[in-house]
Order: C-alpha cells, then structure tokens, then sequence
C-alpha cells in the first residue's frame, strides 16, 4: 500500500512520471490597454441586435481580422448584406 492506498495502479501511472519531471508553467495575467473613458465620439448602436432585413442593401454588416502568416500579418475585412446575408464586400 503506498500512502494507504491500494497499489493497483502504481504501475500505470509510473510511466506517466518516467517521461520526465513535471514542472508548472505560468502565463502573465492579461493585461488592459482598452481606455474605456475618453472623450472620443462613439458610434451609434443603429441596429440594436435587429439582424434581419425586409429588402437588399438596408442593413449591411462587417467585420475585421488580422492573421499571422510566415510573410507577416495579413487583414481580412467582410462585409455582408443582412437581407441575403452574402458578402458583397
């Protein structure tokens, strides 16, 4: 017995610690750079959550993103029409 258990499965955790010593690794804490209080205008919520559209080219919407290639960042912008919800840019 090994710390008052029954070994059963001593030898099948063994291997687990046979690979080497375990250690921890710890990330830094996330850190803010967003300033929530400025003076800056901010853009008006026209849509308030309403995604749908009754003809084309009422509501459109789009989006933004960044990815890291092995030639550097590339930036992906879309943007769709609500009413056929297709890109149309």
């Amino acid at each position: 017995m090994i710390g008052g258990l029954d070994d059963t499965f001593s030898n099948e955790v063994s291997p687990v610690f046979a690979v080497g010593p375990v250690s921890v690794v710890r990330t830094r804490k996330h850190k803010v750079t967003t300033d929530g209080n400025h003076k800056f205008n901010i853009a008006a919520n026209l849509l308030d959550r309403d995604f749908g559209a009754e003809k084309p080219n009422q509501k459109w919407a789009g989006d933004r993103s960044h990815i890291l290639t092995s030639e550097g960042w590339l930036y992906l912008a879309v943007i769709i029409d609500l009413h056929s919800r297709r890109v149309i840019g």
